[in-house]
This record gives structure tokens, C-alpha cells and sequence, in this order.
């Protein structure tokens, strides 16, 4: 399939975008179970026509960019429900041609609406273990064995046809340095999202500012930042992202609520830094005009988040869009 654009000649022009929040939540609200280790790859195999209709209500709402249901969807997850590599791939290929469907359709509705982007999700080694790691970047794996493990995905993802891709909840510096060379492999562009310890580190204990030196000397990372985050942390994060580095920044951190990996549940920040959405409806557009002036070009949400918050988010803060 074509792509619509480049993420680089988007931001290179000045554009400020938005992206779309939490896939799960929504899904789980059309009555998906994902207490599972595939989480909503899960959905792909089962109910895909409802991946769809989540990114189709994110561009209805003022995204820019649909993440693809590819988070957890790898051919070692898959291997665990008696698929082949194959057929695992397929799924991850299948993730891209619903994300793309769901943009021709609100295209061919609002043919102004764009340009609208696809990011190829690829998260880290942590979310297929699915015990919490992706935030607490504890596992160890060779430079090797990460490309081992991503490469496959990442093929998948470019030959359908993704737009770049998000390479994001990354909690490991090593995991970072081995997807940065696949992106190389592959020349495609991607940005860098990481998940934090706190406002200054890595969930591995690598400062940010690490990290930003590690992405700002890579043309095809176009951008890097947090997702997967509190509310609370995103403008420290901002602030030594953006004192190290020069790339545009991306942030879309969680609903305001903090996620407890060994229980699996979620409640208000400890920090009493911000209230749930559903209490502060939202949450993210009041936050949204401190991120861009700490140099956030594409904000968007995580976890928890729904259509709705996105659509408070590009009313308070309207993408900014070079002419065509």
C-alpha cells in the first residue's frame, strides 16, 4: 500500500500532531477479555474488525496517527497458541491492513482530514514475557538475541506498509541500541518512547539524557520521548530529553492513574498529581499546552485513555498541519 507521507517531512515543516490514546481500553469496552499474554494481539485473531472500528473512532476524534495492535504481537506470543512464524506474521501484517482500512474509510468520509499516519507498534521484549518488565527493563538478553526477536516483527510491519514505526515502552538502554540498528537494517524511520523509573531515568536506571544522546545521532529516529507514564512525570521527562537531545519529542503517557505490574490494576497516582479520567475528564488536554511548550510535537495517550480524551486533547491543543 502506499504510504500517506513521512513522519520527518511532517515535523521537518513544522507540524505538531496528535496521536491516538489506548487500543486496549477500548477494545475492552466492546466487551474483549485480554487477561491474556497476548493482551489485544489477542483481538487479532479473534474479533480484528473491532481493531478497526477503535482506529476509525481515534481519527473521528482528531488523530493524526493510529498505532497498530502490534504491541504484543510476535511470533514467539503466538508460537504459545500453536501458531507458525507464518501465520504470526500474517497477524502482524494484518495489524497494518486494519489501521489502513480505518484510514481510507474516514479519508473517503473527511477527505481534508490529513495527512493521517500509520505507526508500526513494536514493543519491547518485557511485554511478551507479560509479567510487567516493559517497566522495570530487568531482563538480558545479547545484542543478538534482541535482534533475534524483533526483526521478524519490524519485516512484517515495513512490508505492510507502515508509515515508521513506534518503537515504544522501552524500559532497556541495550534493547533500545539493538532496535536502533534494525532500523538501520531496514531504513525506516520509527521514533524512540521509553518507560520511566521517574522523571530523570529509564525504567532500567539509564539517565534520559542517555538516551537522547543514544537516538539524536540516528537521521531515521525523527523523534523520541515517554509514553506508558504518568501524568505527573512527562514534564521532567520533557526537561531532560530536551536538554541533551535535539530531536522533536513525542509523549503520551497514561490516564493520570498508576498501573501496578504485579497486581495488574490500576489507581490515582500516589503522588495525588492527577485524578483518573473518568473523575477529570480530560485529563490530557489540560496538561497538553506545558508538553508542547517543552518541545512535544506529537502528544497523544496510553493506557486508559479513550476517543474521547483525544478528542478534548486536539480541541485544546489542534494539530498544526503544513499546507499540502
Amino acid at each position: 500500500m502506499p504510504r500517506n507521507t513521512t513522519l520527518s517531512r511532517l515535523l521537518d515543516a513544522g507540524a505538531h500532531l496528535i496521536a491516538d490514546g489506548a487500543l486496549a481500553t477500548e477494545l475492552e469496552a466492546r466487551g474483549c477479555s485480554l487477561d491474556d499474554p497476548l493482551w489485544s494481539a489477542k483481538v487479532l485473531l479473534e474479533q480484528p474488525q473491532l481493531i478497526r472500528e477503535v482506529h476509525r473512532d481515534y481519527f473521528e476524534a482528531g488523530a493524526n496517527v493510529a498505532t497498530t495492535a502490534s504491541y504484543q504481537a510476535t511470533p514467539l506470543g503466538f508460537a504459545r497458541r500453536g501458531l507458525s512464524e507464518d501465520a504470526a506474521l500474517d497477524l502482524v501484517r494484518l495489524s497494518v491492513r486494519l489501521a489502513d482500512d480505518a484510514r481510507r474509510e474516514h479519508l473517503a468520509l473527511h477527505p481534508q482530514a490529513g495527512p493521517l499516519l500509520i505507526a508500526g507498534s513494536v514493543g519491547p521484549y518485557g511485554a511478551y514475557l507479560a509479567d510487567g518488565s516493559e517497566y522495570r527493563g530487568d531482563y538480558v538478553l545479547d545484542a543478538e538475541a534482541f535482534r533475534d526477536f524483533h526483526r521478524p516483527r519490524i519485516a512484517a510491519l515495513v512490508e505492510a506498509g507502515a508509515d515508521f514505526l513506534a518503537c515504544e515502552t522501552l524500559p532497556s538502554f541495550a534493547e533500545a541500541e539493538a532496535l536502533l540498528a534494525l532500523t538501520g537494517e531496514f531504513d525506516v524511520e520509527s521514533w524512540f518512547s521509553f518507560s520511566l523509573r521517574d522523571g530523570a531515568h529509564i525504567s532500567d536506571g539509564t539517565p534520559l539524557a542517555a538516551v537522547a544522546e543514544l537516538c539524536g545521532s540516528v537521521p531515521r529516529v525523527v523523534a523520541v520521548g515517554v509514553n506508558c507514564v504518568p501524568l505527573h512525570v512527562v514534564p521532567a521527562a520533557l526537561i531532560a530529553l530536551g536538554q541533551t537531545g535535539s530531536k522533536p519529542l513525542v509523549t503520551y503517557p497514561n490516564s493520570g492513574e498508576s498501573y501496578d505490574a504485579a497486581t495488574k490494576t490500576w489507581a490515582t497516582s500516589p503522588e495525588g498529581a492527577a485524578e483518573t479520567v473518568k473523575a477529570r475528564p480530560g485529563g490530557l488536554a489540560a496538561e497538553s499546552g506545558t508538553w508542547r511548550d517543552l518541545g512535544a510535537r506529537i502528544i497523544g495517550g496510553c493506557c486508559r485513555t479513550t476517543p474521547r480524551e483525544v478528542a478534548a486533547l486536539a480541541a485544546t491543543q489542534p494539530a498544526q498541519l503544513p499546507p499540502n
